[in-house]
């Protein structure tokens, strides 16, 4: 890789990192927020929910432009938008009396610029290279940015909250201009040599693309949003054990929900190194993953110990590494450039399917039964990989075309 694309490698990976931020700093905040604003725990949920909700909806538009106008100016304005949206927030909680409605405005925003930054740095990582193993180990450096920034995000909010309850609304907007900068300055994207098509000619041909890959796209669209709803379960499930069971809060509460991150963040670079252009290594890393997962899963189910929940959510955390960049070179790279940028954002739409519902039924499930929330998790993630093993079918090639 040149010293050009690692930079812009580096620039495109800080808008899943930014994005990130914007979200998972807020989750270690949530019940002093509350407590501030004098809402329930349902309201202050709304503003982790209503920014995954939002997204869902604008994502495959925003997918849609990108092929049609170009990845970075969709990208550019929505950066804008999501740190207009931050400050917004962070000027209510500051000045208004009456700030929850006006906060969540602030965060419908900020879910409105995800939805046009995060998933479209992934079809413009297959745009800037022509090589396989390029693109594979831009798209590891891209998954790693993000689960870096689910690493840092409970850490970096707990710390902005304890100067000033609102500063991490206040930071957000700080992010989105520096990966702005970077992006101007550092990305070159080659223009597109296929004409995008029309628009009833573009649906007629994503249906077509589902109907020829439609089962390996079922697939990694399944699997991925269940590894973002599992993460996100887990991480919310852990929360709550350390604050009611354990009395561990604050800063010392982010510094333990960074533990399992960062080993999915380990496993997401190496695995991105690792893979290639070899798809039947990514189908392998991802069966490996999605047993790590289970194995984890079903572990906890028979222990409520805190030892045994952060050593199985560490190995959870390497399993869901090792899964999610394989997917994100499979759906990247097996989909031609001229509707990559759709294909991505459908996925990306699952993946944050999965975050929405994560911390919800996780919650539900709690109130029932603890080997109950967990056994059954472990079944969805066996699910997972039987499909997964019996489903995805690259050849062993060097070219990794699929049978």
């Amino acid at each position: 890789m040149q010293n050009k694309s690692i930079w812009g490698i580096i620039s495109i990976s800080s808008i899943p990192l930014v994005m990130t931020l914007g979200n998972s700093m807020l989750i270690p905040v949530l019940p002093t927020i509350e407590k501030e604003l004098g809402i329930s725990s349902v309201q202050a949920s709304l503003l982790i929910t209503v920014y995954s909700i939002v997204a869902i909806i604008f994502i495959p538009l925003a997918g849609y432009l990108s092929d049609h106008i170009g990845r970075k100016q969709v990208i550019i304005p929505s950066l804008i938008l999501a740190g207009l949206g931050g400050a917004l927030a962070g000027f209510a909680a500051w000045k208004f009396d009456s700030a929850y409605s006006w906060i969540l405005i602030g965060r419908l925003l900020q879910g409105i610029g995800a939805a046009g930054a995060a998933p479209i740095a992934f079809p413009l990582v297959g745009d800037i290279f022509t090589s396989e193993k390029e693109v594979s180990s831009g798209l590891g450096l891209v998954e790693t940015s993000n689960t870096f920034g689910k690493v840092i995000s409970p850490i970096l909010g707990a710390l902005l909250a304890s100067f000033v309850w609102f500063l991490p609304f206040f930071s957000f907007p700080v992010f989105c201009f520096i990966s702005i900068v970077m992006l101007l300055l550092l990305v070159h994207v080659p223009k597109q040599k296929d004409k995008p098509l029309a628009f009833k000619p573009f649906v007629k041909s994503i249906k077509k693309t589902f109907k020829r890959e439609g089962k390996w796209l079922f697939v990694v669209f399944f699997v991925g949003g269940l590894c973002m709803y599992l993460i996100f379960g887990l991480l919310f499930y852990l929360s709550t054990s350390l604050e009611k069971d354990y009395g561990i809060h604050d800063l010392k509460k982010g510094f333990v929900l960074a533990f399992p991150l960062a080993a999915l963040c380990f496993a997401s670079y190496v695995t991105g190194k690792l893979i290639g252009q070899d798809k039947l290594l990514m189908k392998w890393y991802t069966v490996g993953g999605l047993a790590l997962v289970t194995g984890s899963t079903l572990w906890i189910a028979f222990s409520d110990n805190i030892y045994v929940l952060l050593a199985a959510l560490f190995l959870a955390g390497l399993g869901i590494g090792a899964a999610l960049p394989s997917l994100d070179a499979f759906v990247t790279e097996g989909i031609e450039q001229k509707q990559r940028g759709s294909i991505t954002s459908l996925y990306s739409s699952m993946r944050f399917v999965g975050v929405a519902m994560g911390p919800p039924i996780f919650a539900a499930l709690l109130e029932v039964n603890h080997f109950l929330l967990f056994s059954l998790h472990a079944l969805l993630s066996c699910i997972a990989l039987v499909l997964t093993f019996l489903l995805l079918k690259p050849e062993k090639s060097v070219k990794g075309s699929w049978s």
